[in-house]
């Protein structure tokens, strides 16, 4: 496998590349959040390598010369990361896999810029939010994203009056939730500002993969792809639409890195099912959607 590193000063985007030794005529951006996740972004990129396709991880913001938060962050850097695809290496067929918040930047490259066979969506929202500062609290009163320094229609969710990271209970669901998933779902409550904001998935032309839990911890995903497809179905959309939704699935599904390699990362998870109680309530049922997901994903991109 080959890597190669970009920075926003020399590339105009920033992120890592994995190939395949032997090369590939399919790549797939992989759009995880920012330049130091949890879960970083070019381990995704590697597992798309391993199946033997290209895999660019775009960082979306933490690296110089992108904003140091999720605030603000120009669609534009996507140009030159397809550019560079098209053109240095000379792929033919690109997909974008875009993750929990990455799925917002997953559909918008996929309208402004273009050029996307498939779009893959794990975890999604069905609509842009508020910026935020490096706290993850203070709201900026601009959107998440901007196109050509105009901000991206987006919703606001109001955490003042809850803890983002305390679960409770809630009468629109029976599993518990964290106040983030509160301020989130009361946000989508208020339909006109939706509506404004909404993502028009169905400018993207591509074909639409959906994978969301039905116990998703820490926003409504399922109300997103729901919301999405009757959206797709709505409007007439003639390409290739899948939903998988797992029973018991936590926010943290979708595919994952290779499970032999990373095996220190793996490690954390009775970590992470501290952070995401649906996980942890339904690890083995969760390992086993991790398994699904990634069969589903790799074979809608080589379809």
């Amino acid at each position: 496998m080959k890597h190669e590193n970009f920075n926003f000063k020399q590339h105009g985007f920033a992120g890592h590349l994995a190939e395949p030794d032997a090369g590939s005529d399919r790549a797939v951006i992989v759009i995880m959040g920012g330049e130091q996740s949890l879960l970083p972004g070019i381990k995704f990129a590697e597992r798309f390598a391993d199946y033997g396709i290209m895999g660019l991880a775009v960082s979306l913001f933490g690296a110089e010369g992108l904003p140091d938060a999720p605030n603000q962050i120009p669609l534009e850097m996507f140009l030159p990361a397809v550019r560079y695809l098209r053109e240095q290496k000379h792929i033919s067929h690109i997909s974008v896999y875009g993750q929990s918040m990455g799925s917002i930047f997953a559909i918008l490259a996929a309208q402004y810029v273009g050029g996307m066979e498939n779009l893959i969506l794990v975890s999604p929202t069905h609509v842009p939010f508020e910026g935020t500062l490096r706290d993850k609290k203070t709201m900026t009163g601009h959107s998440v994203a901007t196109w050509h320094g105009e901000d991206i229609p987006f919703i606001r969710a109001d955490f003042s009056s809850v803890k983002a990271g305390k679960y409770r209970r809630h009468p629109a669901v029976t599993h518990k939730v964290t106040g983030m998933w509160v301020a989130y779902y009361n946000a989508y409550q208020d339909k006109a500002s939706v509506e404004k904001a909404k993502l028009a998935v169905e400018r993207t032309g591509a074909r639409v993969l959906m994978i969301a839990g039905q116990e998703d911890e820490a926003w409504p995903a399922e109300i997103s792809v729901g919301e999405i497809e009757r959206q797709l179905k709505g409007s007439g959309y003639q390409k290739d639409v899948k939903v998988v939704l797992f029973p018991h699935g936590s926010h943290l599904t979708g595919l994952m890195p290779n499970r032999e390699r990373e095996k220190r990362l793996y490690r954390m998870i009775p970590m992470i099912g501290l952070m995401y109680k649906t996980f942890g309530k339904y690890r083995k049922e969760n390992l086993q959607y991790f398994a699904e997901s990634e069969k589903e994903i790799i074979g809608w991109v080589k379809a």
